[in-house]
């Protein structure tokens, strides 16, 4: 299995601006792995209301191959720190709307707590440190969206 695969041969890291649909991902994930007893799974959308604005769209930039070498990295961390048999992260890009799917993180382990834990390490580290661009649409204009300090706090856990 390389590096940028999981155990059906699927990439590890997709970055798209199609939507992807988790029952299908779920069952591409854990098809070849019979030891697996846990699967968890995020999957993060659009909100219509940020900072207090009504959000009418966003819109999300990235640097193509930067971006999943960035995912592949914390995705190598997850493994490394617990025993992972697979993980995945589908990451869109583009136009979005509010309740548009953004972003799945899939985590398959012998153990729900390993495969909990990972999952959440993922999603902390995606929120701050992968290198996306949101710009969100509101009454009051576009307004590039940062990191939330709530973000940071979350990353801090896992630097102990």
């Amino acid at each position: 299995m390389s590096r940028q695969e999981n155990h059906g041969g699927m990439a590890r890291v997709r970055v798209q601006p199609e939507d992807f649909d988790l029952s299908t991902e779920v069952a591409r994930l854990r098809a070849d792995n019979p030891k697996t007893g846990a699967i968890v799974t995020f999957v993060g959308t659009v909100r219509d209301l940020n900072e207090g604005s009504q959000v009418a769209s966003m819109e999300l930039e990235h640097y193509p191959g930067m971006t999943e070498e960035s995912i592949e990295r914390i995705i190598d961390q997850a493994c490394t720190r617990w025993p992972v048999h697979d993980a995945l992260v589908i990451h869109r890009v583009g136009p979005l709307l509010p309740r548009d799917q953004i972003v799945l993180v899939a985590v398959t382990s012998a153990h729900r707590g390993d495969a909990f834990a990972a999952c959440e390490f993922i999603i902390d580290y995606l929120k701050t440190e992968a290198p996306f661009w949101k710009k969100e649409q509101t009454p009051e204009g576009a307004r590039w969206v940062d990191a939330r300090v709530s973000d940071d706090h979350a990353l801090d856990k896992w630097e102990k």
